[in-house]
């Protein structure tokens, strides 16, 4: 059942979000105002493809996996969407409906706005549409960034950004090793190498490299960085 706030953390998780920190006080208060908390269990579906866009949400906790489904009845992870990015934006403005299934990976709380009070606060606030601009201009330099690194780079140098990625959007500093960081969003070799256009075996295999190299450690529940300076040099010798 739905729990009517959202916990300290997950208000700290939106606030923080580098795109909803740079509206007005006022922008946010509305929007936050308006919002309404949804939870999910590891696995469930939020919405599938097809579905009418109706609302237009945040991530607090968890994440939200975005995937398709190929002709063979294979599901493929596009991405993850992290805690305070803002997501179904798109669909609410030229109103078509939902291109993709998104699934909540490990427990996932979102913050949602209806499509009836996102045009609203459209209304009562012109700086909403130029900040969503932004934020679409944001993915679409994201989107050929992807690209070109699909295109550009090797595996071992993908694997290497997607690491820092990762990093970046889920590191959990190790209390035994400072240097360490653990990754909190646990994913399957699948799933990573489905992020990275890539069989799940030469994902494994860069892996293990990296591993012998010292620069991670691959454990029951997860990954390690144990080098984030050689985890750029792998990046930066390719580029």
């Amino acid at each position: 059942m739905d729990e009517p706030i959202l916990t300290i953390e997950e208000r700290a998780a939106i606030n923080a979000g580098r795109w909803f920190s740079s509206l007005s006080p006022s922008l946010r208060h509305d929007i936050l105002r308006c919002a309404y908390v949804k939870r999910f269990k590891d696995g469930e579906l939020i919405c599938a493809r097809g579905d009418p866009p109706e609302e237009w949400s945040a991530v607090a906790r968890g994440a939200v996996r975005v995937s398709s489904t190929s002709i063979t009845g294979k599901q493929v992870t596009l991405t993850y969407v992290e805690p305070g990015i803002w997501f179904g934006d798109v669909a609410i403005f030229d109103g078509d409906r939902r291109t993709h299934d998104a699934y909540a990976h490990g427990d996932t709380t979102l913050l949602s706005v209806s499509r009836g009070d996102f045009r609203k606060i459209l209304a009562q606030h012109v700086e909403l549409y130029e900040a969503v601009l932004r934020l679409h201009a944001r993915r679409i330099r994201q989107l050929y960034g992807l690209v070109e690194d699909l295109n550009t780079l090797p595996l071992r140098a993908r694997l290497a950004k997607q690491l820092q990625h990762l990093v970046r959007s889920y590191g959990v500093p190790s209390l035994a090793d400072g240097r360490e960081v653990r990754i909190g969003l646990q994913l399957a070799q699948e799933e990573l190498a489905q992020l990275l256009g890539a069989s799940r075996q030469r994902v494994n295999q860069e892996l293990k490299s990296m591993e012998r190299e010292e620069v991670i450690r691959i454990e029951p529940g997860g990954l390690v960085v144990r080098n984030r300076d050689a985890l750029s040099r792998i990046v930066e010798a390719d580029n």
